[in-house]
Order: structure tokens, then C-alpha cells, then sequence
């Protein structure tokens, strides 16, 4: 991975970060997810609309990448309306790069180097120590579920874009489908579960889901161009580095409590990332 792949991860990873503190700030969560979805689906139609349309095999993976990450927008809706940004995130996007990476050692051709695991498996410590809170906090444990199913989801839709964007060969129009279809289904998904209320939203919800729905379209477009050109496993861990930022953003914006505990867990991502780069 070169100096300038991992620099547009990390930044994709603090726009990651800022797009769900703006939806951990709104008062429904899923209607708040839902503009995000509208919103972001209207301009991946527009941007996909200028480019040549995919080949027919690579609508297979887009299909597949609209339902994950579908599933992905509902579990984290879900399990922000039950726990804190500092808690919820870790979990929901730590697990996430130890998943692929399993995958990709025993089914892809990608090749992670020897410092690279051990750089992940870093990662992947502070991750789990962030998200230990939640069993000696006393926080529900209600979003546990939600948060794990978000994690498997964000797994799911890692390698099935990595690998279309490759098989796509082009990223901006492969994300720009993939949001339109997002929209496809997460709409009716929102509506059978919470019906037309869902839709219900002041003018600063369609604002802040607005700006949310900007960062969250950048944040990926960045990631799904890196699998294009980097391995897909280092590239979903090095976006975990968003967890940082989330800690950072909930203690300011927040004042969600910061510790000692929060603090190597802090210490122990930012190693993972630099051991990687060995």
C-alpha cells in the first residue's frame, strides 16, 4: 500500500466517523439513515448515470452489495438508538476487519505480508478493549445484536465491493450503482418497519442527513477505490482507524466519558496502523 492510499484511507475514515455522529445527533435514527440512504441514492444515480453502464455479471455484486449494506444502515440505526457513539462504533466496525480477514487468508488472492497480520491483529486488540465498556458500564447490552449484525454486514459488503469494483472496472460508476440500489432497498425496509412516520422529518433533519449522506458518499467512494488497488483486508482495517475519531468526536461533541481504558485502546489502533505500514 503506498503513502497516498493509506492517506486517503485515513481520511475516508474520519469522514466515516463524522457521518454517524451526525446521525447519532438526530432524534429517529433510521428516519435519519433514511435521508442519509434518499439522498446519497440520488447522487450515485446521477454520478452512475454518466458513465457506461456496468457489464451484465457485475450487476450479481451490486445486488448483493445493495443488500448488505441495506442490512448494515438497519442494525447500526438500531443500535444507536440504544447505546452510545464510543461504544456502538467500535463494536459495530471492529469486528468487521477480523472477519475479512479470514476470509480473504483462506478464499481470495490477495497477499497480506507477514508485519501486515500482525498490524491487523494490533488493530483488532484495541477494537475489542474500545468496546469492552459496554460490560462493565452498566450500557444495555440490547445493542450488542444490532451492533454484531452491523459488523457482519459491514464484513459482507467489504469483499463483495471489493471484489465487484475489481470485476466493474470502474469505481466511481460500481459506487454510484451500489448506492442507487442501497436506496432500492433500505426505503421499503424503513417503511414496513416503522410505516409512513418514518418519513416524518424537520427541515435540520433533512439538512444534517444531507451533509451526513456527503461524507458517507466520499468516505466510501475512497474505500472501494483503495480495494481496487490495495489488499481488501489491510484496507477495511486501516478504515477501522475511524474508531478514533468516533472516541474524539463523542468526548467533544458528546461528552461522552473518556478513560484510561479508552485511551490504549486509542493507543493500541494507532500502532496497528503504523505497524501495517512496515
Amino acid at each position: 500500500m503506498t503513502v497516498w492510499v493509506l492517506v486517503a484511507v485515513m481520511a475516508a475514515a474520519f469522514m466515516h466517523a463524522t457521518w454517524n455522529a451526525l446521525i447519532k445527533l438526530g432524534t429517529s435514527k433510521l428516519t435519519s439513515m433514511l435521508i442519509l440512504t434518499v439522498v446519497q441514492g440520488g447522487f450515485g444515480l446521477i454520478i452512475a448515470l454518466t458513465r457506461p453502464m456496468p457489464d451484465p455479471h457485475v450487476w450479481l455484486w451490486l445486488l448483493a452489495s445493495g443488500v448488505f449494506h441495506s442490512a448494515y444502515k438497519l442494525f447500526l440505526a438500531y443500535a444507536y438508538e440504544q447505546g452510545d457513539l464510543s461504544r456502538v462504533y467500535p463494536i459495530a466496525r471492529g469486528t468487521a476487519p477480523m472477519v475479512v480477514l479470514v476470509i480473504s487468508a483462506l478464499f481470495l488472492a490477495d497477499k497480506i505480508a507477514g508485519w501486515e497480520y500482525v498490524g491487523i491483529i494490533i488493530l483488532g486488540l484495541g477494537i475489542l478493549l474500545m468496546a469492552r465498556g459496554v460490560f462493565s458500564s452498566g450500557e444495555s447490552r440490547k445493542l450488542l445484536p444490532f451492533a454484531l449484525g452491523s459488523a457482519m454486514a459491514t464484513a459482507g459488503y467489504s469483499i463483495v465491493d471489493g471484489l465487484g469494483a475489481r470485476e466493474a472496472g470502474d469505481a466511481v460508476a460500481y459506487v454510484g450503482w451500489l448506492f442507487a440500489l442501497d436506496a432500492v432497498f433500505f426505503t421499503p425496509c424503513c417503511l414496513a418497519l416503522r410505516g409512513r412516520s418514518v418519513l416524518q422529518a424537520n427541515r435540520k433533519a433533512w439538512i444534517m442527513g444531507s451533509i451526513a449522506a456527503v461524507f458517507s458518499y466520499g468516505a466510501y467512494a475512497i474505500a472501494v477505490w483503495a480495494m481496487t488497488v490495495a489488499p481488501i483486508a489491510l484496507v477495511a482495517a486501516l478504515r477501522e482507524t475511524s474508531i478514533l475519531f468516533a472516541v474524539l468526536i463523542g468526548a467533544v461533541a458528546f461528552g461522552e466519558k473518556m478513560n484510561l481504558q479508552k485511551g490504549i485502546a486509542a493507543a493500541l489502533i494507532v500502532a496497528g496502523v503504523i505497524v501495517t505500514r512496515f
